[in-house]
């Protein structure tokens, strides 16, 4: 079995894999437009994270492919069904890896717009002012945005990932 982190994921990887694989998927865009009411803020303070939303076909998203190990699969699903519980679902999709031909079923946890905790589009500067002063179990909504943009340059430096991108550096203008 093969996770796709897209999100947190992407730098923070805490369950077992046999390999890592980096790729993309087609026809989803990655957008800041799920509450975090459980680890990048509270209820009162929601933060925002991201979810996958349906685009065309040619749109891509970046991120790695984990490979699971038959024997961790039951564990590894649970540990992610509970971290990923604020409104995520289980989906498959095809995964185009960078570096290898074959293409691979995998399963990407998305939030869909029918959740409890989808906020929907927004504003940047809206979400920006959002992301800046919420803070949760997991730790401020700053280190999310930042972490993964960075982690975004460092893994795919020639892919431009407009909103995320964007939404970073208002949220660096506003701490200046």
């Amino acid at each position: 079995m093969w996770i796709f982190g897209y999100g947190s994921l992407i730098w923070k990887v805490d369950f077992p894999y046999e390999e890592k694989v980096l790729g993309y998927i087609q026809g989803f865009e990655r957008r800041f437009y799920q509450l975090s009411t459980d680890h990048r803020g509270t209820p009162a303070s929601p933060g925002r994270v991201v979810t996958l939303v349906p685009s065309d076909e040619t749109s891509k998203v970046y991120g790695i492919a984990y490979k699971i190990k038959e024997s961790n699969i039951e564990n590894v699903l649970s540990h992610l069904d509970y971290r990923e519980k604020g409104g995520y679902e289980r989906k498959t999709v095809i995964f185009y890896p960078l570096e290898k031909e074959q293409l691979l079923e995998i399963t990407i946890y998305l939030a869909s717009h029918n959740n409890h905790n989808y906020a929907g589009p927004a504003d940047v500067n809206d979400i920006a002012n959002q992301v800046v002063r919420s803070v949760g179990p997991s730790g401020a909504n700053i280190d999310y945005v930042c972490n993964l943009a960075n982690a975004m340059r460092s893994l795919f430096p020639s892919v431009e990932d407009n909103h995320l991108f964007s939404l970073e550096q208002k949220v660096l203008n506003l701490l200046e």
